[in-house]
């Protein structure tokens, strides 16, 4: 394995990633799959270098946050599928920013698709299949013992601190930050870091010039071939990377 890697006891799998202990007692190790889903994990396939593509872009915007101040539980990128990463305790919560008006945002509100939002919204929804992940506010978020209400601002001002960043850098390479969903973990000393995964599965992305071209999981949300959605996720790989694929 790449650089001696050493995988410990799985912890814990999920739709497109494995989490495994690691030798260091506070880091644990994340190996991305080659799955790709969508529908709560209703519709499901595998494209094979899919969890290449994907760690790596990943382990790329995780340099960009951390480069601008957000805290992370980034550390190393080992290729092809692996990320060295803090242990933290993960948040059951996806946290959403919504920059430009899209996808169910379009079912749930009076908004018009490819309305800009500004500011841009935060939204948080309880990480459930069962229960299609259920919108929360703060209350709720405090009832379920999740965040009190200081801990729901910190974890705002913290997704629109990775916005930012992220905005800036997507546009650097002519694409446009739709919206994106980041999932967020307390440290050892219950700090937030932005932890999981950020790429293509995680982001809606839309080509600057090129109306209609998207960059992201929408194409497979929409029923495009698995040779189609590669081709989107190579093409978002080579525009951040700056660089041919390495199989």
């Amino acid at each position: 394995m790449t650089e001696n890697l050493v995988l410990g006891k799985k912890i814990a799998e999920g739709k497109t990633k494995i989490v495994y202990e690691s030798t260091n007692a506070n880091e644990v190790i994340l190996e991305f799959k080659d799955d790709i889903t969508a529908g709560d994990g209703l519709k499901h396939d595998v494209i094979p270098g899919k969890g290449y593509l994907n760690c790596a872009i990943s382990a790329k915007l995780f340099e960009v946050l951390e480069s601008a101040g957000v805290p992370t539980h980034f550390i190393k990128y080992i290729p092809p599928n692996y990320l060295i990463v803090r242990k933290v305790t993960m948040l059951p919560v996806e946290i959403v920013c919504r920059n430009i008006a899209a996808g169910h945002l379009l079912q749930r509100f009076p908004v018009k698709a490819g309305d800009p939002l500004n500011p841009p919204l935060v939204e948080f929804f309880l990480k459930d299949d069962e229960l299609h992940d259920p919108m929360l506010n703060d209350m709720h978020m405090a009832y379920l013992k999740l965040a009190n209400r200081d801990e729901c601002d910190e974890i705002r001002k913290i997704t629109l601190q990775v916005n930012d960043a992220l905005k800036e850098f997507f546009a650097s390479k002519g694409i446009i930050l739709v919206d994106f969903k980041i999932e967020v973990g307390r440290d050892g000393s219950g700090r937030f870091l932005v932890s999981d995964e950020i790429n293509g599965d995680s982001c809606r992305l839309w080509a600057e010039t090129e109306k209609g071209k998207i960059f992201d999981k929408d194409v497979y949300r929409k029923g495009g071939s698995l040779e189609e959605v590669k081709n989107v996720y190579v093409t978002l790989y080579k525009k951040l990377i700056g660089q041919e694929p390495k199989y």
